[in-house]
């Protein structure tokens, strides 16, 4: 008798623009996986432009799920985008129609916290952008953390420096005060950092073609990079251009993707100027805090660009 595997279940949060696109498709191309929501949060670009960015994706993939608005502004800083990193629309402005589409809610929060409440222990968050979203359901629902069976964060930097200021990531410098709301709860921490994606999750202008040549998707998924691979080349010197949202989702998806992390407390520095967000790993664990969180350090490159090519083939 052919035993039936149950699909991974899966809540993504995300500030949709031309990397979280690719991790929408991973997902949404999984055969182990079940997206059963997706919330929109305000940070690589306005709140209205992630959620435009990420139904025209699902429709892509010829998905059906439901998509919800969540916070519009930061919790206490004032929102600034990465529209200079993923063009003005967020997704390479390659001039796509981003417009007209409906969401399901305007009610994210909520939504994020009644579907953890019905199966608790079921469903694995992962979070693409700042974590306001997160950080409120934490605020609302005491009960919230208690309830995710994993909560796979793109975010922070386990051992380099940053790409927003010299020591900061851009999703948890956006709104510090969240993510350090975030960082010390008790959900099931996994970080993925952007070093991690500078040193597995580069793809060169050759690879980049090759994925465009795959299919309708793959060409989709490529083009939208445009505006990241020009700010790759003058910003962050990179010879092409590097996903962390699609790394941090191959994680997600295959823990085993990971081949070498530390089980860490990662503190969130709030403040101001260069430190503001900065993801302070204990390495030598001398906060005396809980070890609260996986850091990944490196991802098996060949197993994740494996993913991309079947993701975008099927």
């Amino acid at each position: 008798m052919t035993q039936t595997i149950s699909k991974q279940k899966m809540w993504i949060d995300t500030d949709t623009a031309s990397d979280d696109a690719v991790a929408l498709i991973l997902a949404l191309k999984s055969p182990t996986t079940n997206v059963i929501g997706i919330s929109i949060v305000a940070g690589n670009v306005p709140i209205d432009l992630g959620v435009q960015a990420a139904l025209y994706t699902i429709e892509m993939c010829q998905a059906k799920v439901p998509v919800h608005v969540g916070a519009i502004k930061p919790l206490v800083r004032s929102f600034a985008s990465a529209q200079n990193v993923h063009g003005t629309d967020g997704m390479g402005d390659i001039g796509l129609k981003l417009s007209g589409r409906i969401p399901t809610s305007h009610d994210a929060v909520r939504q994020i916290i009644e579907t953890f409440r019905s199966a608790p222990g079921e469903i694995d968050l992962v979070t693409l952008g700042p974590l306001t979203n997160i950080a409120l359901a934490l605020s609302i629902e005491p009960e919230f953390a208690k309830w995710v069976r994993r909560c796979v964060i793109m975010g922070g930097t386990g051992v380099l420096p940053g790409n927003v200021t010299v020591a900061s990531e851009f999703n948890v410098w956006a709104d510090p005060e969240s993510a350090r709301i975030v960082f010390d709860s008790e959900l099931p921490l996994e970080m993925v950092g952007w070093d991690v994606s500078v040193a597995d999750a580069v793809i060169s202008d050759e690879l980049a073609a090759e994925f465009s040549q795959l299919s309708d998707l793959g060409k989709f998924a490529m083009s939208i990079q445009r505006q990241v691979r020009e700010f790759c080349r003058t910003e962050t010197k990179l010879d092409g251009f590097d996903l962390p949202d699609p790394i941090t989702m191959s994680v997600a998806i295959e823990s085993s993707m990971s081949i070498s992390e530390i089980q860490k407390y990662v503190r969130v520095h709030l403040g101001d100027g260069d430190t503001r967000g900065q993801t302070v790993v204990d390495h030598l664990e001398v906060l005396g805090r809980n070890k609260s969180c996986r850091v990944v350090l490196r991802v098996d490159r060949n197993r994740f660009v494996a993913m991309i090519r079947d993701a975008l083939t099927s």
